[in-house]
This record gives C-alpha cells, structure tokens and sequence, in this order.
C-alpha cells in the first residue's frame, strides 16, 4: 500500500517527533511548530483515529533553558540536563494540546520495563485506559536514570516497543527527511527516495546507511531497526519529515512523500488469529 492508503486505513497511530523535528536552527524548542501538530492530531482524532506521541527533545529543551552545559559531555551533566528539559518539554506540549482542547499525559520509560511482564502489562493497561478517556500519552525515554544495562538509546526503537505493545495499526516515524533514500539525499543530489519497502534485508544491502544527525541519537541505522521490530509483528511503518507543514495531513491526502514500510503478512495473520 501507499503512504497515503496506510495512514488512511490505520486507527491506531503511534507518532514519534524527533530532535530535530522539534529543534529551531539556534537550537531551541520549536513552538509553533508544537502548536500546529497538535491542532492537526486534534483533527485526527475528531476522526476516529487514536494517537500516541513518543516525543524527543528533553536534552533540546533543557539546553534551551540552562546557559553554559551545552558542552558538559559529563553523564551527570547530561542525566540532570535530561531532567530539567523533560519538565520544559511536556509543559510546552502541555500548553500547545491545550490550545486544541486535548488533555495529555506523560510516560517515562526504560529498556527495563519493557523486559518485565507486570510492567508492560501496567504500561499497556494505562495507555489504553488514557486513549480510551480522549488523553493522548506523550512518551519519552527516562534518560535520568537510565545506564547503559537499561538504556534503549534512542527514540525509534522506543516507538516501536510502544507500538508493539499498544497492538498499533501503523508507525509513523517523523524525521527531517522525506523517507529512506538510496543515499544521502543532503550530499548527493542523485539519491533517489524508497516509496516502499517489502523486503528491509533487500533494502540495506541496496542503500548507504549514515550517521547520526546534529540533535538526534538515531540515524537511519536506528529507523530501519524500529521498522523491522514493527513489521514482524505486523504492523506497517511510515518514515517521512515532520518539519513539513501539516505533515499528517498532508500524509492523509498523499501530497507529503514518504518511505513505508509494510507489514509481515504472515506476522498480521498470526497477531488477528491470536497465535
């Protein structure tokens, strides 16, 4: 399928804005950009569509806000940056949900929850409990006091553990490029942009996979990772830019481009048969 009959078809969306989706040029919270996604996941769920935001942005914001601790590469430094940004973030999209008259709520995850059962089972039960009351849960990794035994490490793979766990029709993974291309489209103007991908082994054998970018933890590398834990368990990924605007909307009409990734038909049926 599409981008465009994807996102159409699914009722269960898991979205995750990344760094530098959510980053402004100097480096601050953009929150304009806050206010608009949130008018337009509004719109969504006037719909019938039911949201779950996995957000980016803590270390961002806490630079944003902190003077002087941008260069303290100290795990100290950074778990306690971690720490004061959360608080600047969830309060920015506070006041931008608000603005469109939808409650959210805040889970900080780690590795470890997702490795217990009675965790993930209160994870899962508290998630759907919120979407069922109309609140969109805006989830983030709790970097200040996550280590490395319990650290995921970057925002994709913890969408698509939410995803996995929330039983999500689709992914859609919002970045600062329009999908998987063939190669860097930012240095190689030839690079040519994957619509769709079946077969993710086929495809990187077939791409150049580079590094991380200037605000994020993950690059392609961790893209690919989160769209092949979803895929297997049968639920289709979108990977497209969310700095664009009206993105969802405009992934809704099919005028924003796109990669998708499709789901594992055998891993669908087995998930609808319950086996």
């Amino acid at each position: 399928m599409t981008p465009q009959e994807t996102f159409n078809s699914a009722r269960k969306i898991v979205i995750k804005i990344g760094s530098n989706t959510l980053a402004k040029k100097d480096g601050t919270i953009n929150v304009e950009f806050m206010e608009k996604f949130a008018q337009e996941c509004a719109s969504l769920v006037s719909k019938g569509k039911q949201l779950i935001l996995v957000s980016s942005g803590a270390q961002v914001a806490g630079l944003s806000t902190i003077e002087g601790w941008a260069h303290k590469g100290d795990i100290h430094y950074r778990q306690a940056l971690a720490a004061i940004g959360q608080v600047e973030l969830m309060h920015k999209w506070r006041c931008a949900f608000k603005k469109a008259q939808i409650h959210v709520a805040q889970l900080l995850l780690t590795k470890d929850d997702f490795e217990d059962k009675h965790r993930t089972l209160n994870i899962r039960n508290t998630m759907f409990t919120l979407v069922d009351e109309n609140v969109i849960p805006i989830i983030n990794e709790n970097d200040s006091i996550a280590t490395d035994e319990f650290f995921i490490g970057d925002n994709d793979n913890l969408s698509a553990l939410t995803a996995n766990l929330w039983s999500a029709d689709l992914l859609v993974l919002f970045s600062d490029i329009d999908g998987i291309y063939t190669d860097n489209p930012k240095t190689n103007p030839d690079a040519k942009l994957v619509e769709v991908v079946d077969n993710i082994d086929e495809l990187k054998k077939s791409i150049k996979i580079g590094s991380t970018n200037a605000f994020g933890t993950g690059g392609i590398a961790t893209k690919i990772e989160a769209a092949e834990k979803t895929t297997k368990c049968g639920i289709p990924m979108i990977l497209a830019n969310g700095g664009k605007d009206k993105a969802l909307s405009h992934l809704a009409d099919g005028t924003q481009k796109a990669t998708v990734f499709t789901a594992d038909d055998k891993a669908l049926f087995h998930a609808i048969m319950g086996s």
